[in-house]
């Protein structure tokens, strides 16, 4: 089954076996992220196995999450559920005082009907803190949606925007120069009077400051980010707010927002690489009636700086297995750097969250002359392995299942969950997603001298090998 967007770009779907995490990893950024929060995961021994590998933390070291075990009695009805969550959230308020506890459902808890929603609303009034539940179990497509989806929930409780009286959305729109009290240089920087702007995305905070900052050079403010630091800093929302999302996992969040918060989603390209950055901000400025100053010549310095890592991968072929949802961006961001992709493989595909994401694929694609990647949705990897035995590319994003076996086949591979972790947003951090491409790319020339059989080099030096992933 295909279909075509503008003639140009195909979609396939497979509805195959892929493999990824399960999305109660989310835990593992979010927790470090909202700072005042407790994530409580309920679900299995199998859960609590996964999150002490995956986060590299034993819980009982004691971290702000922990797991609420379900054992035979909680599947076979006899234990009753409130009494034993309220046991452990009254614990939690004791020990670590948080000012939002955040239920993470999983698996077993849709399979046994365990009603966590009806649940909390009853716990919180008794406690006396906020809970939320979010459903990150792994009946998702890939692992980042457990972001989504808690988003999603923590949406729900931003304030609502109140506009001042006699003022209405329309007349915030007229874009005027107003001082705003911020020192720079000893002048005072000047924000345009436009409508709220709140993003969406976890970020580490020198990532939000260095977006923030973008924005203020174009004289955009940003009126809050979803999630804040603090639950009690969470952005008000509501009819007249624009928001704008940094991670294209984010779909449900943005529909959340558009439907129920009655936002305005200012659909762009995603700030990876300076061209995604570049067409994020421009995205952004005419919303505002603003027009957008010096980004050409500032995605030109950035592409300059990059040379050395250009040199590298151009004319180099990549193939993406599909695990994170970052495939299109990343693709379309290597596809400028002078790379060849085969295919792009992806869990799941919101073609209107991704519209302007997409049309940039294609722009950067006939700006490079090169054909337009296939995009598979829902890849069957036994598929994707025959085609890569053909297509042999120099390298493969693939997850951790797959790195070492293809390695060992002579494919460069690369885990794409270290893109998930890795800081790779705004025009600052193109260096650090190049160099985790280039390291398998440097490491397999190191190893063109080298007699794979027996570990020597040409000229009778030993060498000792590294993993391939």
């Amino acid at each position: 089954m295909s279909t075509k967007i503008d003639e140009t770009i195909t979609f396939e779907c497979e509805t195959g076996n892929y493999h990824t995490f399960c999305p109660i990893s989310c835990v593992s950024w979010l927790y470090q992220k909202i700072e005042d929060s407790f994530f409580l995961v309920v679900g299995t021994k199998t859960c609590g196995y996964f999150l002490q590998n995956a986060l590299g933390v034993m819980i009982f070291a004691e971290p702000r999450y922990a797991m609420a075990e379900l054992e035979e009695g909680d599947i076979s009805a006899h234990l009753n559920d409130y009494e034993e969550l309220k046991t452990l959230c009254i614990r939690i308020k004791k020990d670590r005082d948080p000012s939002v506890i955040i239920w993470i459902g999983t698996c077993t808890t849709e399979i046994i009907k365990m009603d966590l929603e009806g649940m909390a609303p009853k716990l919180e009034y008794e406690i006396g803190v906020p809970i939320l539940v979010a459903r990150a179990n792994g009946l998702d497509y890939a692992f980042t949606q457990g972001e989504d989806t808690v988003l999603a929930v923590m949406a729900h409780r931003c304030p609502e925007q109140e506009f001042p009286i006699g003022e209405s959305k329309e007349t915030k729109t007229k874009t005027k120069l107003l001082p705003f009290p911020l020192l720079k240089e000893n002048k005072l920087v000047e924000y345009a009077n436009h409508p709220p702007l709140v993003i969406f995305g976890s970020l580490p905070s020198n990532l939000v400051s260095q977006l923030d900052t973008e924005l203020r050079r174009q004289f955009i403010k940003v009126s809050g980010w979803l999630p804040a630091q603090r639950y009690a800093d969470l952005p008000s929302l509501g009819d007249g707010v624009y928001v704008c999302g940094v991670n294209p996992f984010l779909s449900r969040t943005a529909t959340t927002l558009i439907r129920r918060k009655k936002c305005e989603l200012i659909v762009a390209p995603f700030p990876i690489g300076p061209d995604g950055t570049r067409a994020w901000i421009e995205r952004i400025c005419p919303v505002f009636g603003i027009e957008a100053q010096s980004l050409e010549e500032r995605e030109e310095r950035i592409w300059e700086s990059l040379k050395d890592y250009l040199d590298l991968v151009r004319g180099k072929s990549v193939f993406f297995m599909g695990d994170n949802l970052l495939e299109i961006s990343l693709a379309r961001f290597l596809i400028r750097c002078g790379m060849i992709v085969y295919e792009i493989g992806i869990p799941y595909m919101d073609k209107r969250y991704q519209a302007a994401e997409l049309a940039l694929l294609k722009d950067t694609c006939i700006r490079m002359c090169i054909p337009i990647p296939r995009i598979v949705e829902k890849p069957d990897n036994s598929n994707q392995i025959r085609r890569m035995r053909e297509l042999q590319p120099d390298l493969a994003i693939t997850g951790m299942a797959h790195a070492n076996p293809l390695g060992a086949r002579g494919i460069g591979t690369k885990w794409s969950v270290e893109f998930t972790f890795a800081q790779i947003h705004g025009f600052a951090n193109a260096r650090d997603v190049l160099e985790l491409v280039t390291r398998p790319l440097r490491r397999n020339e190191n190893l063109d001298n080298l007699d794979r059989t027996t570990l020597v080099r040409n000229n009778n030096e030993f060498y000792t090998s590294t993993p391939m992933y």
